[in-house]
């Protein structure tokens, strides 16, 4: 971490909405919805309440890996524009105070967990928050271009987690479920990457469109896209999908097979013509492909359980 000025607002004292601004709500309510997918769609069953307590100390710790990025990176935050108002580069909150919240947070979310479920899925917990907070965070992101593919292990594991909550296992389909997220984070972030790059060479983060250029990037979108696809197919191998998830998959992954194609075809002058907007709306699509293949699964999950469908 390079030293970096950070001016406090004496007039401002640090609230709720300061601390929870720490906790990368945006980012948190993915690590909500997958686990709490994952949790569904596991055999057997768990009590409503642990259930319920489970996805909060998920929540809570996903938010205190959070905080402890925040508290490592802020400055880089301080001279990116879409993270220069956050609360520490903007005064709100000072480094030692985001450091604190972040270590007390992980320290409780994994030992409820634990007390909550099983070792597995506290295991587990700890293992999110120590990847995203020191390998990808406080290594692999100023290391390598490669920072979003390996670091993207961390938001991929939350649906495991659900999953280990109620089974205390890793198997075959939270394993697949792990690689559907696994696979989507590279496109998704590069794609934002392709028309937010000046702001990752100003914080001198070595993202790929930085290190190797955007024609690089858009190859690598249109690769990690057909691996995507191929494990969103694998997820038929195991007992979770059925025909809600068949028409997503189909859906969802021709449409973003399309969408790379397009990214891959076009050149930079047509792209900064236009202001990026193939490269915007395939990140919006992104948005959409992990929430849609996860409502499919918990459909087909509630529809086997009516008797309705089964596996393939």
């Amino acid at each position: 971490m390079t030293d970096a000025t950070i001016v406090l607002d004496d007039n401002h004292e640090a609230g709720f909405g300061d601390y929870f601004a720490l906790l990368k709500p945006r980012v948190m309510s993915l690590v909500v919805f997958t686990a709490f997918a994952g949790l569904i769609v596991a055999p057997g069953g768990i009590h409503p309440f642990l259930g319920f307590f489970a996805i909060l100390c998920i929540a809570i710790g996903g938010g205190a890996s959070g905080a402890l990025n925040m508290w490592y990176d802020s400055d880089i935050d301080m001279v990116m524009k879409r993270t220069k108002s956050r609360p520490i580069p903007s005064g709100k909150v000072t480094r030692g105070e985001a450091l604190g919240f972040g270590l007390t947070l992980s320290a409780f979310s994994v030992v409820m967990l634990y007390l909550a479920t099983n070792w597995v899925a506290a295991a587990l917990l700890a293992f999110t928050i120590f990847f995203y907070a020191v390998v990808y965070t406080m290594w692999l992101k100023r290391a390598t271009p490669q920072n979003i593919v390996i670091g993207g292990a961390s938001g991929a594991l939350p649906p495991m987690i659900g999953w280990a909550a109620v089974t205390g296992d890793i198997t075959l389909s939270s394993v697949l479920m792990f690689m559907l997220i696994f696979m989507w984070t590279p496109p998704h972030f590069w794609s934002l990457a392709l028309f937010m790059n000046a702001d990752y060479d100003k914080a001198k983060v070595p993202m790929l469109t930085v290190t190797h250029g955007k024609r690089s990037t858009r190859n690598h979108i249109l690769v990690y896209t057909i691996l995507l696809a191929g494990f969103a197919a694998a997820m038929f191998a195991t007992p979770l999908a059925g025909w809600s998830y068949l028409v997503v998959a189909v859906v969802m992954n021709a449409a973003f097979l399309r969408g790379a194609v397009v990214l891959w075809r076009r050149n930079e002058e047509e792209a900064e013509a236009d202001n990026y907007k193939a490269e915007r709306a395939f990140f919006k699509l992104s948005l959409a492909y992990t929430f849609l293949h996860f409502m499919a699964l918990m459909a087909d999950k509630a529809l086997f359980a009516y008797g309705i469908g089964g596996p393939f």
